[in-house]
C-alpha cells in the first residue's frame, strides 16, 4: 500500500496515501487493535454535524474567516452524502476522553477544507477552534442520543402502543383465563391483558421524553475542564443556536460545564431508562410466547404470524421468532446499561474517561429497541390470530371460576366446589350445582367469565 508522511506534536508517521485523515488518526489505528468494532455511524454524523455548527459558530462570532469556516461546513455536507464511515476507522475501545475521534474528525475535515479554501486549514486550530476533545465528545453523546430518542426511538415506541391498542379493540370479545404464578386465575378479556401492555409502553414514552429537556443540554464551549478556556464567551449559545437549526432538536448550554464533563450521569439515568423499556418489551414479548405456546401441547390461544420455517429437521414447526428477537434486543440493552453504569463511574475529577464505550453503548440501545419495537408491533401484535375454540375450552374447565361465588357461599365451600372439579375434571357449573342450593340459571350467571372480567359483586 502506498503511504504518505504525515507529522504531528510527536513526530513522523506513515499514513495510507490516499487516507483523508493524518497522523494523529493513524496513531490511534495502530495503538488500539482491540474489538474491530467502530463508533456509530450515529455518533460519527452528529459529530461531523457539530464540526458544521462549530464552524458556523466561530464565523458568526469572527473568529475563522467566512470562507474557511463554509469550506468546513461544506466537507461535512460532502462528507454525510457518501460513506462517511470509511473515514471513521479507530476502534471504539480507545482513549476514554474519545480525542482519537475527535481528531479524526479534525483531520479528516482539514484535509477537505484545505481543497476548497486554497490555504492549509489547520486540524488544530481551525477545525477544532473553540473547542475540545473533552467538551466536544460529551456534547455529541447527548446530541445523537437526542436526535436518535426524537427521530427513532420515541415515534416506534408510539407506533407499538398504537399498533396494541387497536388490536385491544379487536380481539375485545374474546375472554381467556387469567394466569398468576403461571396457574390458573381469574379470567380476563385479552383486550385488558393488550391495554396493559400499552399502558407499560405509553409509561416508557412519558419517562423517556422526561428525560429530553437535560439530554438536549451540551457541554460545548466548557473545553478542556469546564472554563472555557480558548473558547469565544458566547461560543456555547451560538453554537447550541446553530446545531439546533442543523438537527431540527433543540438544545441549549448546559448550565454547568464541570458537571457535564466530568460525570454521564445524564446518560446513564437515559440508559436506565432504556432498560426499563427493554424490560417492558420482555413482558409484551414473554406473554406472545406463552399465548403462542404449542400450537397442541401448550397454551394455543393465539396464533402468531407465520414468517419462516422453525427448524432445519422437524417439517412443520414455526417459532415465535419475532418475540424471541425482542427479548434478545431486551437483554442486550439490560448488558449495555450494566456497561453504562460502569462507564459513568469513571469520571476522575475534571473528566470522565470512558466516553467512546458509553456513546456506543447508548446508540446501541436507542437503535435495537426503536428497530424491535416496529417489528414487534407489526409482525407479532398486528397480525396474531385467536384460538376462540381453545380459549373457551379452558374457561369451562377452570375452576378459579368458583371465586365469583365467595360472597354467596363462602371461600370454604367454594374451595370444597373448585378441588372437586378438579380433581373429577368437571365443568365448575356441574359441581356447584351438586354442592350447593343454586340453580343452574343462578350459577351459569353468577359464573360468567365475561361478566367477571368487569369486577365488582
Amino acid at each position: 500500500m502506498k503511504t504518505r508522511i504525515e507529522k504531528d506534536s510527536m513526530g513522523q508517521l506513515e499514513v495510507p496515501a490516499k487516507a483523508l485523515y493524518g497522523a494523529q488518526t493513524q496513531r490511534a489505528i495502530n495503538n488500539f487493535p482491540i474489538s474491530g468494532q467502530r463508533l456509530p455511524a450515529a455518533f460519527i454524523r452528529s459529530l461531523l454535524l457539530a464540526k458544521a455548527a462549530a464552524a458556523k459558530a466561530n464565523v458568526k462570532l469572527k473568529q475563522i474567516p467566512p470562507e474557511m469556516g463554509e469550506a468546513i461546513a461544506t466537507s461535512v455536507d460532502t462528507l454525510l452524502e457518501g460513506d462517511f464511515m470509511a473515514h471513521f476507522p479507530i476502534d471504539i475501545y480507545q482513549t476514554g476522553s474519545g480525542t482519537s475521534t475527535n481528531m479524526n474528525a479534525n483531520e479528516v475535515l482539514a484535509t477537505l477544507a484545505t481543497k476548497l479554501y486554497g490555504e492549509p486549514v489547520s486540524p488544530n486550530d481551525h477545525v477544532n477552534y473553540g473547542q475540545s476533545s473533552n467538551d466536544m465528545i460529551p456534547g455529541t453523546i447527548h446530541i445523537s442520543a437526542a436526535v436518535q430518542l426524537h427521530q427513532q426511538l420515541l415515534p416506534a415506541l408510539t407506533h407499538l402502543a398504537k399498533v396494541i391498542r387497536k388490536k385491544a379493540r379487536a380481539v375485545d370479545r374474546y375472554v381467556k383465563t387469567g394466569r398468576t404464578h403461571l396457574m390458573d386465575a381469574m379470567p380476563v378479556r385479552m383486550s385488558q391483558s393488550l391495554e396493559g401492555w400499552a399502558v407499560q409502553v405509553e409509561q416508557n414514552i412519558e419517562l423517556l421524553k422526561a428525560q429530553q429537556p437535560l439530554l438536549q443540554t451540551l457541554a460545548q464551549g466548557g473545553t478542556a475542564v469546564g472554563t472555557g478556556i480558548n473558547a469565544h464567551p458566547r461560543f456555547a449559545a451560538e453554537f447550541a443556536r446553530q446545531i439546533s437549526t442543523i438537527t431540527g432538536v433543540r438544545f441549549k448550554p448546559a448550565e454547568n460545564f464541570f458537571a457535564h464533563i466530568s460525570s454521564q450521569d445524564i446518560a446513564v439515568a437515559l440508559s436506565g431508562q432504556l432498560k426499563t423499556t427493554a424490560v417492558t418489551l420482555m413482558k409484551i414479548a414473554n406473554d406472545l410466547r406463552w399465548m403462542n405456546s404449542g400450537p397442541l401441547a401448550g397454551l394455543g390461544e393465539i396464533e402468531l404470524e407465520a414468517l419462516q420455517p422453525g427448524s432445519s429437521i422437524m417439517p412443520g414447526k414455526v417459532n415465535p421468532v419475532i418475540p424471541e428477537a425482542t427479548a434478545m434486543v431486551a437483554a442486550q440493552v439490560i448488558g449495555n446499561d450494566a456497561a453504562i453504569t460502569i462507564g459513568g463511574q469513571a469520571g476522575n475529577f475534571e473528566l470522565n474517561v470512558m466516553l467512546p464505550m458509553i456513546a456506543h453503548n447508548l446508540l446501541n440501545s436507542l437503535e435495537l429497541l426503536a428497530n424491535v419495537s416496529r417489528l414487534l408491533a407489526d409482525k407479532a401484535i398486528a397480525s396474531f390470530k385467536v384460538n376462540a375454540p381453545r380459549l373457551q375450552e379452558a374457561l369451562d374447565k377452570n375452576p378459579i371460576l368458583v371465586t365469583a361465588l365467595n360472597p354467596v357461599v363462602g371461600y370454604l365451600k367454594a374451595a370444597e366446589i373448585a378441588k372437586t372439579a378438579y380433581k373429577e375434571k368437571r365443568p365448575i357449573v356441574d359441581v356447584a350445582a351438586e354442592k350447593t342450593d343454586l340453580g343452574e340459571a343462578q350459577l351459569r350467571k353468577l359464573l360468567d367469565p365475561k361478566k367477571l372480567t368487569e369486577g365488582g359483586l
